[in-house]
């Protein structure tokens, strides 16, 4: 008995550090993957309705734009910068800790003017089947400064944006929604299985 016990000793020890070595890789790699590539986000609001509802989760490309090291203010370079069109995920320029989801509908240097229920970008109107309008309101003529982008809610009549708190700093981007991959609806008490999947545009 005792003889076999000092033989399983070792090879307990090495299955502990090879489980340890396991957990250990996998949190750095999903720590790796959250920083640099994909991150998951849960909409909390009616400001993106009806392109995005409440309760709707979704994965974010922070690739694209250039992800940021931790910690530090340093981004790499991205793909491509943000476009008008671009659902984007940011930190919310009053506090720079609250997530934030809006859509990009102007890029520095561009003229924002909103009247009533129409988005006029460098005056030419923009057509916008995603846009929510109940009564609509006046906004501008604003030009975007160099830097940043004019942030605006799908649920224009409902939403705190660019033309509340002003242009969004890019560096305040995290990056662009890609796809719903889970939704649930809390007054029926049920998963929107029709919207799990769905390309974010």
């Amino acid at each position: 008995m005792l003889g076999k016990g000092k033989k399983d000793g070792p090879r307990r020890k090495s299955i502990v550090r090879e489980y340890t070595e396991i957990i250990a890789m996998a949190v750095i790699l999903a720590f790796f993957v959250r920083t640099f590539f994909i991150q998951a986000f849960k909409i909390p609001s009616e400001s993106m309705e009806d392109t995005l509802l409440v309760g709707d989760f979704l994965f974010a490309n922070k690739f694209i734009y250039g992800p940021k090291f931790p910690l530090i203010n340093k981004r790499l370079p991205g793909v491509r910068d943000p476009q008008p069109g671009d659902i984007i995920i940011f930190k919310y320029p009053g506090d720079g800790k609250t997530d934030y989801i809006k859509r990009c509908v102007a890029v520095e240097g561009q003229t924002v003017e909103l009247r009533g229920k129409q988005l006029i970008v460098d005056g030419v109107l923009q057509d916008e089947e995603y846009a929510k309008y109940y009564h609509g309101s006046n906004y501008g003529p604003f030009r975007v400064p160099e830097g940043h982008i004019f942030m605006m809610g799908d649920n224009r009549d409902n939403s705190a944006d660019s033309r509340v708190w002003g242009p969004l700093d890019k560096d305040l981007i995290l990056g662009k929604a890609m796809f719903i991959y889970y939704s649930w609806n809390k007054s029926s008490r049920g998963i929107r299985f029709s919207r799990i999947g769905d390309i974010i545009r």
